[in-house]
């Protein structure tokens, strides 16, 4: 209720203040002030806190104190959540040139997460669209480079790691704050048009990689055998150049030794070796030796072959 006072010919109301009002608005101003001043960062975030719209830090996960609203006011992206965008679902996007100028119609697939909030909040207007353009760019870049083979075939990740590499540096340059996890290439596929003939092509290079894997069979199991019979052959040379090298060793010191006795006495040596010899180009005939100086037969006796008629006309 308010009350009046005269001054003069003025009458001036003076408002009386309601002590328990004041302290409802005190109340509710301290309970707007604690809820805008404390705030909580999740595991999953960074608080970006910006004062009168200007990013002054960055704040982990955790409790903290800010000045309150409008003077400061926090952003909590999440930081390790890992979002991804494709390029290429549409014919417009899809079609690629190679380098050996063929078309191509390639989808890819991109997971990124954020690496620096306060970059990926302010430096860029639309991210998603951005990391959409640099990774058309750097999917058309790098299947530019490359024949079409190379994408169809075993290259493929080999193209898939140029394209991440790309797409990540184009990013840094632009200050977006994204890390680029993987790169996928979903679907490679040659226009309709001419679909059937990249076919043929492809069961014809299957069918080369496998003769060319049956010949390399063929060869690793023929080349050890092969190998395997030389090193034979040559231990069995050497088994028998060393047999051969020892018997004519042998066969030398045997003559040496005869050429010895042969010096010492060469009639008896010469007879010697006669004998042995016709014993050896005659086995089993019985041998008569003649005395040159008795001159006749008659004094040959032949008592063994008379003893062995005898007993074979006893055994008939």
């Amino acid at each position: 209720m308010a009350r009046k006072i005269v001054v003069g010919d003025q009458e001036i109301t003076i408002p009386t203040f309601n002590i328990g009002g004041l302290a409802i608005l005190l109340l509710v101003v301290g309970a707007w002030f604690v809820l805008s001043a404390f705030y909580v960062v999740g595991p999953d975030e960074e608080g970006v806190v910006r004062r009168f719209g200007k990013w002054v830090r960055t704040e982990p996960s955790g409790l903290h104190f800010k000045f309150p609203y409008p003077i400061e006011k926090v952003d909590l992206p999440k930081v390790t959540q890992v979002q991804e965008i494709s390029v290429g679902r549409i014919l417009k996007e899809a079609k690629m040139l190679t380098g050996d100028e063929n078309i191509l119609l390639v989808e890819v697939r991109v997971q990124y997460k954020i690496k620096d909030a306060a970059q990926y909040l302010f430096n860029v207007r639309n991210v998603e669209e951005t990391i959409k353009d640099a990774t058309e760019s750097a999917l058309r870049q790098t299947i530019g480079s490359h024949p079409i083979d190379d994408p169809l075939t075993e290259k493929k990740a080999e193209i898939m790691d140029e394209i991440q590499l790309s797409l990540q540096q184009m990013l840094d340059h632009y200050k977006c704050g994204i890390d680029v996890r993987q790169v996928q290439l979903q679907d490679v596929n040659p226009p309709q048009e001419v679909d059937f003939a990249f076919k043929d092509v492809q069961s014809a290079k299957e069918e080369k990689e496998q003769l060319i894997n049956e010949a390399l069979g063929y060869q690793n199991d023929i080349i050890p055998k092969a190998r395997g019979g030389a090193e034979k052959l040559i231990r069995e040379a050497e088994a028998y150049r060393e047999e051969r090298i020892k018997r004519a060793e042998g066969d030398a010191s045997k003559f040496l030794s005869v050429l010895a006795e042969y010096r010492k006495a060469k009639n008896v040596t010469e007879k010697r070796l006669y004998l042995e010899t016709m014993e050896q180009i005659l086995p089993g005939i019985e041998k008569v030796i003649l005395d040159e100086k008795a001159g006749n037969l008659l004094n040959v006796l032949p008592l063994g072959n008379l003893e062995g008629v005898k007993k074979t006309g006893v055994n008939k």
